[in-house]
């Protein structure tokens, strides 16, 4: 499906690109705009997913990259890589909803997982998914991730996360593991 044209373009985001990365990521996640896609949270959570601070953060911290993915020179996606010991966290991953259900997530989250080896030696990536989601855990688990059963729990009450609308949510860690010369 990919063109030359089309193919998509992996850069470390930059202050620039936070506006557009804060739009989104909200779009992927929240409201009605991301009910054109299936990453939608809308139905569990309202308000942010992140704002402004949160992502400037990420691409500040020294131990953080965040990959910004341009598509015909616009950013259609990103994904946050943290390096975390023997491991990397993957979080803050967004595919413009319009994109969804093409195959670029899974080129996105196979290119994150081979900078994060090739970049910090890593042997595992790591992240938390809101338990309640089960086709997106699915879909992870299609990709080779695995369910620890370990659980940590929502940030209820800090809205910087969202407004949940159900009293059941909490994050559970999936673990997959990289294969070192891939």
């Amino acid at each position: 499906m990919d063109t030359a044209a089309t193919a998509p373009v992996f850069r470390d985001a930059t202050d620039a690109d936070v506006d557009t990365l804060v739009a989104l990521i909200e779009s992927a996640y929240r409201g009605d705009a991301s009910r054109a896609g299936w990453t939608t949270e809308a139905d569990i959570l309202h308000g942010q997913r992140t704002d402004p601070e949160g992502v400037l953060a990420v691409i500040k911290s020294p131990d953080s990259r965040l990959l910004a993915v341009e598509r015909e020179g616009r950013v259609v996606a990103c994904c946050q890589l943290e390096h975390r010991g023997d491991h990397a966290y993957f979080g803050m991953f967004a595919v413009s909803p319009a994109l969804q259900g093409a195959g670029l997530g899974k080129v996105i989250i196979a290119e994150a997982e081979r900078q994060a080896r090739a970049t910090w030696g890593v042997t595992e990536m790591h992240m938390t998914v809101i338990s309640v989601r089960e086709d997106l855990i699915a879909w992870y688990e299609r990709r080779g991730y695995r369910r620890t059963g370990r659980m940590s729990p929502f940030p209820y009450g800090d809205e910087r996360f969202g407004v949940p609308q159900r009293d059941d949510l909490e994050f559970e860690l999936l673990v997959k593991p990289l294969a070192q010369g891939e």
